[in-house]
C-alpha cells in the first residue's frame, strides 16, 4: 500500500467513525424530538377529550410526520457534512504530499492530460523551485509520446498545486482544486456508498 492509499485509508477510516459519531448524535436528537412531539400530543389529547378522536389522531399524525421529516433533515445534514469534511481531509492530503510522490503524481496527470499538440506547461512558483533534476525532459518525453510538445514555462501561475497547460491560448486548468470540483459530485457518490452503504 502507498503512502497516499494509506493516508486516504485513514481518512476514510477517521471518516466513518466521525460519520457514525454525527449520525447517531442526529438519530438522538431527532428520537428526542418524536418522544417530546409524542408527549405534547398525548398532553394536548388528554386536555381535549371532548374534541373528536379524529381531530387528535389527524395531529398527532402531523406531529410524527414533522418529527419524522426533522429527523430525516438531520440525518442528510450529518451525512452531507461529513462527506465535505472527508473531501477537504482528502485534498488537505495532496498538499502534504512529500516531493517525490507529488511529482509521480504530475507525471500521472500528465500522462492523462497531454494533447497530441504543441503546449506550454506553467507551475506555481513553489513547484518551479522544486522541480526534480531531468523533470523538464521528462514532461518533453511524456507529450512526445502523445505526439505531441511541451515547453515548461519559467513564468509561474498564481496556483496552490498542479499545473496549467496551454494549447493554442487555451488554458486547461490542471490543478489539485479544479480535479477534486469536476469530480466532486462522482466523489460524493462513492463516499456515501463507502460509509453509508
Amino acid at each position: 500500500m502507498t503512502g497516499l492509499e494509506k493516508m486516504v485509508s485513514q481518512i476514510v477510516d477517521e471518516a466513518k467513525a466521525e460519520a457514525e459519531s454525527r449520525v447517531n448524535g442526529a438519530k438522538e436528537e431527532a428520537d428526542k424530538i418524536v418522544s417530546e412531539a409524542k408527549a405534547e400530543a398525548e398532553k394536548l389529547i388528554e386536555q381535549s377529550l371532548e374534541q373528536s378522536e379524529t381531530d387528535a389522531a389527524n395531529y398527532l399524525e402531523r406531529v410524527k410526520s414533522s418529527a419524522d421529516l426533522q429527523r430525516r433533515t438531520a440525518i442528510l445534514q450529518a451525512k452531507q457534512e461529513v462527506i465535505a469534511s472527508i473531501l477537504e481531509k482528502a485534498y488537505a492530503s495532496l498538499n502534504t504530499m512529500d516531493e517525490k510522490a507529488y511529482f509521480d503524481m504530475i507525471r500521472k496527470m500528465l500522462e492523462k492530460f497531454t494533447l497530441s499538440e504543441s503546449g506550454e506547461i506553467y507551475f506555481s512558483a513553489a513547484d518551479l523551485n522544486r522541480i526534480p533534476a531531468g523533470f523538464e525532459k521528462e514532461i518533453s518525453d511524456i507529450a512526445a509520446k502523445k505526439g505531441g510538445s511541451l515547453t515548461l514555462k519559467k513564468e509561474s501561475k498564481e496556483i496552490e498545486n498542479g499545473f496549467i497547460l496551454v494549447y493554442g491560448g487555451i488554458e486547461e486548468n490542471c490543478t489539485f482544486r479544479a480535479l477534486f470540483n469536476t469530480q466532486r459530485d462522482t466523489l460524493q457518490d462513492k463516499i456515501h456508498q463507502e460509509l453509508f452503504a
